[in-house]
């Protein structure tokens, strides 16, 4: 495949050997320091990869956010979304606020609501049972993505129960997929500057773990560009596939490339921060390389990206463009380049425009449907 190509011996070795098995965590790193002739066959394999394992259909869903209050205790670093509770800004929607928003959604063709918000410091489990129970009573077709393994936690400190416990009590409520945020970056060095309240990558794993073995699937993220290195990039790629080796309860995997200007560590003075966009797309290719086909759903998050970069990442491994997202308050909060929502024709132009199939799918990749 690569007899005509100028590209090193080492990173030739490794793209072969990636056409038929996982790479190793010494070979990713090399792959993400690679340079020069060496950078487009490892996205040309990457691309390659994908379409051998999930061929050309690229894959969004028709969702809406509802951030249901921005009051946060766990003030990151990275975020510009949370305020104190005393803040002029701060806010908690109504019940009547929250089904306005659902109901604009489905009636332009929402699938899912991702339920998400600030870690209160009074939310308990009812609350949450609450705020699904509304969602669900009105609308028991749409799935419900919702809450992070932080604010279950929280929780369920609140409650004074177990995970486990809380995890079926949301399930029960209906609960379908849990979102893979508070992942940011899992290494414990990285997470001790940017994010030290938040749970530890032990904690993370266990709590994801649970919601797993409880049978609440979900998401797998990582939120990079920021304090982390190289290599801390690929050790967090790393503890998402070996728990999803033992688990396999992540339905797909998610990097977000952080959005700097506005966030707090940035406003603080410190610099180098955000990924280049060679970065972005060497992250992508070996994300598919190291994962392959365990998470086989590898998702470009064209609210960090902007429209036009996500396109081209979709040549380097990616198979899904994520949702219409409508109203994703985090982000825009953070800068979103192209806004926060997208039309169904919008990320179909993106894809046909690559010569792939656009298809709408649900919120687990069990059910899909074709564009008219």
């Amino acid at each position: 495949m690569f007899d005509k190509l100028p590209v090193s011996s080492k990173t030739e070795e490794i793209l072969t050997k990636s056409l038929d098995e996982q790479i190793t965590v010494e070979e990713a790193n090399h792959l993400m320091n690679v340079q020069g002739h060496d950078l487009y066959p490892l996205l040309a394999t990457a691309d390659y990869v994908r379409h051998e394992l999930v061929g050309d259909n690229v894959t969004f869903i028709n969702n809406c956010n509802i951030n249901f209050t921005n009051i946060c205790t766990v003030r990151c670093g990275f975020c510009a979304f949370g305020k104190d509770a005393e803040d002029p800004d701060a806010y908690i929607l109504s019940d009547e606020e929250i089904l306005a928003k659902a109901e604009g959604a489905v009636a332009d063709g929402a699938r899912e609501f991702t339920l998400m918000g600030g870690v209160h410091p009074d939310a308990d489990i009812d609350y949450y049972e609450h705020l699904l129970t509304l969602l669900k009573d009105n609308y028991p077709k749409v799935s419900i993505h919702g809450f992070s393994p932080t604010m279950v936690r929280d929780a369920c400190l609140v409650s004074e129960i177990s995970v486990a416990e809380g995890f079926e009590r949301l399930k029960d409520a209906g609960l379908d997929t849990l979102p893979g945020t508070a992942a940011e970056i899992l290494t414990d060095r990285s997470r001790e500057i940017i994010c030290p309240e938040k749970v530890t990558v032990a904690e993370w794993v266990d709590i994801v773990k649970t919601s797993h073995e409880v049978g609440i699937p979900g998401s797998s993220t990582i939120m990079y560009g920021h304090v982390e290195t190289l290599e801390e990039r690929v050790e967090h790629i790393d503890v998402i596939r070996k728990l999803q080796e033992e688990t396999h309860g992540f339905t797909e995997f998610i990097p977000m490339t952080f959005m700097h200007e506005y966030s707090p560590i940035f406003l603080e003075g410190q610099s180098n921060l955000g990924a280049t966009g060679t970065q972005d797309l060497k992250l992508y290719a070996v994300s598919r390389l190291m994962l392959r086909d365990l998470i086989p759903n590898l998702q470009v998050s064209w609210v960090k990206m902007g429209f036009r970069f996500a396109q081209v990442v979709l040549t380097a491994g990616a198979n899904d463009l994520g949702g219409t997202l409508g109203g994703d308050e985090l982000s825009e909060a953070s800068g979103a380049p192209d806004g926060v929502n997208a039309s169904i024709e919008t990320l179909s132009r993106m894809v046909e425009d690559l010569g792939r199939n656009p298809i709408e799918r649900n919120s687990i990749y069990t059910e899909f449907y074709p564009i008219d």
